[in-house]
């Protein structure tokens, strides 16, 4: 029994030590007698936003959490299996179960190599992770400078992918599928482009691969590339944990919340980051959303504990960045409902705001822990309005 004048702790489980996970497990630390865990599969924090500075040695892509996280934070590095709602636990693939009173489900996202395209799972190597990232960077080194090496995708990822490695002179296609820079306006593409075009780099914007071979791709036009490494950065997907533990999900399966990031199936369960399907309309997978969403999350479990209605979460776009190599890049300017205006900043000032950005990713994680509640973001973003089937279907406790 808990000691007269002490209350026993708040067990707070969050599964995910990414952008939004770790930032929200600092957040709880604003009451004190909240008992928080931190379960992660690796025992340092990746940052994810230059795994392809990393990849091409141009920059680490990992935090000491010693730096990270707030005092009293317990980290524990395993992967979690499945959430036991029944019997509040979380069970990991070392054995172990955890007890909680609460979830934060910040397990981010995956960059999935599609099983339709034929060789692609043995042949290409995804960017999306630090263990592949790792084989990647790897490879590059076994390769000579001349070798042919194609990237597929050409969101953001893959064009900083293609880019830090066209300005090292490596011979790179960038494979678009569709449009470059589909969330970029025509005139941030047709600089992207310029770009890339300058530094040697082939863009296949109206074409797509549809096979990948151990030295070659082959193109939906029937064309054969030579491709001693292909890296793989289209498309994102979920870990399937959400699914695993009984939860409602989306198709691509991240658990279904509320507008306040509450499962709809278990008050007990709030979901933040990539992880988070608020409504069934989620918010751009980022960095840029991670860390506020995370900070939400956690507020909604702290008015949870408290007693009180959480409020609904609130986030404005203002546009995305990309680096084109170390000396250039490009900030893109958007609506708060991150649509994107004609209006750029590109060259060494673009350059000059993603290296901030990317610095603010991390500083903002660690000033949350040594100020819980400090994180300050854009708020007024338009949200959908809420359907019928967000509504939540647990009962409160």
């Amino acid at each position: 029994m808990p000691t007269p004048g002490h209350h026993t702790p708040h067990k707070v489980v969050v599964i995910g030590g990414g952008y939004a996970g770790t930032l929200a497990a600092n957040h709880l630390r604003m009451r004190e007698d909240v008992d928080i865990t931190l379960v992660n599969p690796r025992p340092e924090f990746v940052d994810r936003i230059r795994l392809h500075q990393f990849v091409a040695g141009t920059g680490v892509a990992t935090v000491d959490y010693g730096t990270l996280l707030g005092e009293g934070i317990q980290l524990v590095v395993d992967s979690a299996t499945r959430i036991d709602t029944a019997a509040r636990t979380v069970r990991l693939a070392s054995g172990r179960a955890l007890d909680y009173d609460h979830v934060i489900y910040a397990v981010g996202s995956t960059g999935p190599i599609p099983s339709s395209v034929p060789g692609a799972a043995e042949f290409a190597v995804s960017i999306a992770e630090f263990e592949s990232a790792r084989r990647l960077r790897a490879r590059l080194d076994e390769l000579p400078a001349d070798a042919p090496v194609t990237v597929v995708g050409a969101g953001l990822t893959g064009i900083e992918t293609a880019a830090e490695l066209a300005e090292q002179g490596r011979r790179v296609t960038l494979v678009c599928g569709a449009t470059l820079a589909p969330t970029v306006s025509a005139p941030g593409r047709r600089y992207i482009a310029k770009w890339l075009s300058r530094h040697g780099a082939a863009v296949l914007e109206a074409n797509m691969v549809t096979e990948v071979r151990p030295d070659a791709v082959v193109l939906a036009d029937g064309a054969v590339r030579a491709s001693a490494l292909t890296i793989w950065a289209a498309g994102f997907g979920v870990p399937e944990l959400a699914a695993a533990s009984g939860l409602r999900t989306d198709e691509l399966g991240r658990p279904l919340t509320d507008e306040t990031l509450t499962s709809v199936d278990d008050d007990r369960v709030v979901a933040a980051g990539d992880a988070a399907a608020p409504s069934g309309r989620p918010l751009r997978m980022s960095c840029y959303a991670a860390g506020p969403l995370g900070a939400q999350a956690a507020d909604t479990m702290l008015s949870r504990i408290a007693g009180t209605e959480p409020a609904v979460i609130s986030l404005a776009f203002s546009g995305a960045c990309a680096s084109l190599g170390r000396r250039a890049g490009i900030r893109q300017l958007a609506r708060k409902d991150d649509t994107a205006v004609n209006v750029y900043v590109g060259g060494r000032l673009g350059a000059a705001i993603k290296e901030t950005t990317c610095k603010l990713g991390v500083s903002k994680i660690r000033r949350e822990a040594s100020k819980p509640g400090s994180l300050l973001w854009f708020k007024g973003g338009p949200r959908p309005e809420q359907p019928a089937t967000a509504t939540r279907a647990g009962k409160p406790r």
